[in-house]
């Protein structure tokens, strides 16, 4: 068991820290941990994975794996994860031998639409119209209730467009497939709202209650895959405060510590509801390698080693664009031609098998608008 006098004790660096997840934010924060002196350990099914390729050891494992859990976990110094999808049961291990950042219960309700969208609605955040499904006839009544638009998400595992499918005014038979569509599996069904744009929120805490949250990001996605974000999110001023103070408010009520990304919707109208959470590194904040005072990376390290959080400023005006596997169908995209455009980088998650929609990689850019990096990424992309 930890000792009862080292919960809130400094992490220096030279110690190990592990993580549940070897995938790129896995990567990303491997490096970032890396850079300030720590050894890192990873856990994955993967042996491969991409934070394998920079860290001390990888732990191959399910999600669900509690003795690789365990190996994973014995000796490190904390430990954290960069996918929720981790069995309940081997965070309880992990917890029973290192500090756990975020912690068992913030992950078990965020890893469940169908527990975290009514966590949300019953501590007063602000969601839309939305019921929760356990059977097909259950769908049925809910999307009467909501009006017949409606977006239905499976309760785990669904990200990147899977998981999830659009009603329209939809019949009987339509609901039928919807459901074996999602596996028959619980729900949420939540109003199609008249959507402004769609923003996203990262804040940090400490063991110490220490919390920042860095500048809103504005986020486009295509075919339901989040094709490219900026920041400045470019949102009036008030709107912009209130998404920080909601993304502070929400980590501090769900006593997590490490990282949580509010993604958030505005309507037209003016409002702000709460779309998802994400307890971990989120695609829309890779930007802030390039353009915050402290990237996402390196704050979750500070977090999770109870050191100091860094600056959240915006020091200049940075965009993503991301690069799915369909790039790679037929040639290998044109690099050269990328790295032209001025002020873009190019970052590769060493991931060897390209797929369609598996991202493989972001270009990142600054600029002196939020427009002129989002077009830097954006031309770039094209020229590849």
């Amino acid at each position: 068991m930890i000792p009862e006098s080292t919960p809130n004790a400094e992490i220096k660096p030279g110690a190990l820290i592990a993580i549940l997840g070897g995938g790129q934010l896995g990567r990303m924060t491997a490096m970032a941990a890396r850079t300030m002196g720590y050894r890192v350990r990873v856990m994955d099914p993967e042996p491969n994975c991409p934070a394998g390729f920079v860290v001390d050891e990888t732990v191959v494992g399910r999600w669900d794996d509690v003795d690789a859990a365990r190996r994973l976990a014995s000796g490190a110094d904390a430990v954290t994860l960069e996918i929720e999808q981790i069995g309940v049961d081997a965070l309880r291990v992990v917890e029973g031998l290192a500090p756990l950042r975020p912690g068992v219960e913030p992950i078990r309700i965020i890893q469940d639409k169908t527990l975290q969208k009514p966590w949300l609605a019953e501590n007063g955040f602000p969601v839309g119209p939305f019921r929760v499904a356990q059977s097909e006839a259950e769908l049925r009544e809910a999307v009467a209730a909501l009006g017949g638009d409606v977006f239905v998400k499976t309760g785990r595992g669904g990200y990147d467009g899977r998981g999830q499918v659009r009603i329209q005014q939809g019949d009987g038979a339509d609901l039928g497939v919807a459901w074996r569509a999602l596996g028959g599996r619980p729900a949420v069904v939540e109003k199609a709202l008249d959507l402004d744009c769609e923003i996203s929120v990262m804040a940090a805490r400490s063991p110490s209650g220490e919390v920042r949250a860095f500048p809103a990001a504005r986020n486009h996605h295509e075919n339901q895959i989040l094709a490219w974000s900026v920041l400045p999110a470019g949102v009036a001023p008030e709107l912009e405060s209130r998404a920080e103070s909601l993304a502070a408010d929400l980590i501090a009520r769900l006593d997590l510590v490490g990282l949580l990304c509010a993604e958030l919707f505005v309507t037209r109208a003016g409002e702000l509801f709460v779309n998802e959470l994400a307890p971990r590194p989120h695609n829309s904040y890779h930007q802030s390698e390039r353009g915050c005072a402290t990237s996402q990376f390196e704050q979750l390290v500070r977090a999770v080693c109870n050191l100091p959080l860094g600056s959240t400023e915006l020091i200049a005006p940075c965009a993503i664009a991301n690069l799915l596997g369909d790039l790679w169908l037929g040639q290998e995209p044109n690099w050269s031609a990328a790295l032209q455009v001025p002020g873009v980088r190019l970052h590769l998650y060493e991931k060897h098998t390209p797929r369609p929609g598996r991202k493989m990689g972001h270009l990142s850019a600054v600029g002196a608008t939020a427009e002129q990096a989002l077009e830097r990424v954006r031309e770039a992309r094209r020229l590849l």
